[in-house]
């Protein structure tokens, strides 16, 4: 299973709406830049992501892209799955879906397995603490190259 571009495009956005600096409505490009992507494409995403009530959106001069308080208390999962919908490692466990070959798949414990873990990691992953997380690092790099600007320079 591999992540779609969206659903990471879509993960990326909802980070920088609920950093602390993302206060405001952010634009298009400016969410474009930020996400590092195409911003026909982002367009797409952010149209789902409204559509789920994670983020609100305005037209026109003032406008942009919010964060929601649902979108602030979403989990990565409940971003994926704005974009992508349900998260199934393997048909088999689907929902809804019956597989033949489950009584004696000696696999289907271990996909069972498998996918729990995923949606448990991706449960506990709050957009939230990530943006938290990412502010925490913008700050530590900015203390890093203030505290190489001052280092006095070296003759040899």
């Amino acid at each position: 299973m591999q992540l779609t571009r969206a659903a990471d495009y879509a993960v990326r956005v909802m980070i920088q709406l609920a950093s602390p600096t993302g206060k405001g409505r952010i634009s298009l490009p400016a969410l474009a830049r930020a996400a590092d992507a195409p911003e026909s494409f982002l367009s797409k995403v952010l149209q789902e992501l409204t559509h789920a009530g994670l983020i609100s959106s305005r037209r026109g001069q003032s406008g942009g892209f919010r964060i929601t308080a649902r979108g602030r208390a979403a989990s990565m999962r409940d971003v994926i799955e704005a974009i992508d919908g349900s998260i199934c490692l393997n048909v088999c466990l689907a929902s809804g879906r019956s597989c033949a070959r489950k009584p004696r798949c000696l696999a289907h414990p271990v996909w069972i397995k498998a996918q729990q873990a995923m949606l448990e990691v991706l449960s506990g992953a709050s957009v939230s603490a990530l943006a938290g997380q990412a502010q925490a690092q913008r700050l530590t790099r900015q203390v890093e190259a203030m505290r190489l600007l001052h280092l006095p320079s070296r003759t040899f």
